[in-house]
């Protein structure tokens, strides 16, 4: 064999993999328990592997110079992929699902709102929701387990509504649960590889068909309410959407482009930090000294006022925490992505039409760059430790032109809620309740998370 020839077959070399006749197995483990799957195949096969799933092959990829190629070097060639194409039929073309043209849109609409001063701005109105919050905590002491994952949604849910929308959320009590109806059918028709007619009329369906309708009920009211009634100074993102789509002459589509960016705005700005904050007080309930530290931290840079901006730096522990919760907890859990073109990944082929996954949770924990990689240990995060790291070891907001644009504001409002509740209160897991992991657009705590609450002393 010739030099030449001898190269091009090196640069078409696959990942290695399971066989394709474990397809349907594979499938079924996927559909099961798709962490230990993504876990035990990096385990097994390296930092690059090839999933078969019937008709669709998956590329994972799990080295941070491979998600430095998909995510920013590349990333031109790297269109979402699998699970969220299929969440465009619950999402729509909003700026999670979209690509190109109208992605950049967008992003040039939604911008502006996420820009450093306007978000410490909102510091104020997240400490109010806090500190409401800290009160409903506290008249539930001695009362029983109280659900924190519910109660962090509807946080959250109240937070992005006054930060974002200059809106009230709390008018639509079915907001959330039609939230979840939506992300349980992208996640059902991912791993189905969409091979069940949306047509059938299967209970879950319908389900689907009534929260989806749900969803555009609550964000035609929204539209409706502040085209009726602007805002003061039309800097929230309601206001934007609507001058951005003014000149567009067909109602229909007016319409839909609407709905389509206020339910993925909807989606991405609550859930992600709900479940972050779910697991953080998850990580704390199991860690009491890492408690005390946060709480002595917050006693000692607020005292018992309400923190501003530049409070906010001052909390480096608690910081810490934070980001040590998204390593071993990263909110977007996977990253799916489809080669639009053939690439060459760490020595690998990667054909054009691949299905290529980036996987924070395996990433975040890689032995080669995390020292004890499933303990939890803030002290990773200390500002003298930081340098050393690679760059693309720790996504948890993603990376490169994609990068999460509300990721400023979900580090603020979840600062601010740890440091209003630690300061008052410990929360701890329910006795007997086991706290697992439920993979589906975001890392959630599964079915709840039943937490007593008692006041500090």
């Amino acid at each position: 064999m010739s030099a030449p020839d001898a190269a091009r077959t090196r640069a078409r070399r696959l990942p290695p993999g399971p066989p394709a006749r474990r397809a349907p197995a594979l499938l079924a483990s996927m559909a099961r328990d798709r962490l230990t799957v993504m876990t035990s195949a990096a385990l097994r096969y390296g930092d690059a592997v090839r999933l078969p799933l019937g008709p669709k092959t998956l590329f994972f990829f799990n080295h941070p110079d491979h998600a430095k190629r998909v995510l920013a070097d590349n990333a031109a060639n790297y269109h979402k992929g699998i699970g969220l194409v299929h969440a465009r039929r619950a999402l729509g073309d909003g700026l999670l699902t979209s690509e190109g043209e109208l992605w950049r849109t967008q992003r040039k609409v939604i911008q502006p709102v996420f820009q450093p001063r306007r978000i410490n701005r909102q510091t104020g109105v997240i400490a109010e929701e806090a500190a409401k919050l800290v009160a409903r905590l506290r008249a539930r002491a001695g009362t029983g387990p109280v659900d924190i994952r519910e109660e962090m949604t509807g946080l959250t849910l109240g937070i992005l509504g006054r930060t974002l929308l200059d809106a009230d959320l709390g008018a639509y009590e079915s907001i959330g649960e039609s939230f979840e109806v939506v992300q349980d059918q992208a996640i059902f028709e991912m791993m189905s590889l969409s091979a069940v007619p949306s047509w059938l009329p299967l209970p879950q369906q319908r389900k689907f068909r009534r929260a989806r309708a749900d969803l555009e009920r609550i964000t035609a009211a929204l539209a409706a309410e502040r085209a009726a009634n602007p805002g003061e100074d039309g800097d929230d993102v309601l206001s934007r959407l609507i001058e951005a789509t003014a000149a567009e002459p067909d109602e229909a589509v007016r319409r839909q482009r609407m709905r389509d960016e206020l339910v993925t705005l909807l989606l991405a700005g609550h859930e992600t930090t709900a479940s972050t904050l779910s697991w953080t007080f998850t990580e704390l309930d199991q860690h009491p000294l890492v408690w005390q530290k946060v709480h002595d931290e917050v006693v000692g840079v607020l005292g018992d006022r309400q923190p501003t901006p530049e409070d906010l730096h001052r909390l480096t522990y608690t910081s810490m925490v934070l980001e040590e919760v998204m390593r071993l907890h990263p909110p977007v859990w996977i990253l799916p992505r489809k080669a639009q073109q053939e690439d060459e990944i760490g020595g690998f082929h990667v054909p054009a039409g691949a299905e290529v996954l980036i996987c924070p949770y395996t990433l975040h924990r890689h032995p080669e760059f995390w020292e004890a990689p499933d303990r939890f240990d803030p002290e990773r995060f200390a500002p003298d430790r930081a340098g050393g790291r690679h760059r693309y070891s720790y996504i948890p907001f993603g990376a490169g032109p994609r990068y999460c644009v509300g990721s400023s504001l979900g580090l603020l409002e979840a600062t601010v809620v740890i440091a209003a509740v630690v300061r008052e209160l410990k929360l701890a897991k329910a006795p007997g309740h086991v706290v697992r992991p439920e993979p589906m657009l975001t890392l959630r705590v599964q079915g709840g998370l039943p937490m007593t609450v008692h006041p500090v002393d």
